[in-house]
């Protein structure tokens, strides 16, 4: 648990940036509130590699894209379900 300099419990995020994905950092739980966050910031992983950092994103795009796919065709196929049920119940 680490606190910030107001005294209260910081906040543990992940960054997803083109310059930091997957890498953990810590701030005030007062940012929210303009002006009355104490300016509390720190990384808690180390840099990665560059090349880490140059793939990540396109493997984190690629993986977004998959997944929407995978809900286009659930979708479809969902519609298609309904589509050959509705002969069954005209009859």
């Amino acid at each position: 648990m680490m606190l910030c300099r107001c005294g209260n419990v910081a906040i543990i995020k992940t960054s997803w940036t083109d310059r930091n994905p997957g890498r953990r950092f810590f701030w005030c739980p007062n940012v929210m509130i303009w002006g009355s966050d104490c300016g509390t910031f720190g990384w808690i992983d180390p840099p990665m590699c560059q090349r880490a950092i140059e793939i990540i994103p396109g493997l984190l795009r690629a993986r977004n894209a998959l997944e929407e796919n995978i809900k286009e065709y659930v979708q479809m196929f969902r519609e298609q379900r309904e589509i050959t049920k509705l002969p069954l119940m005209l009859k």
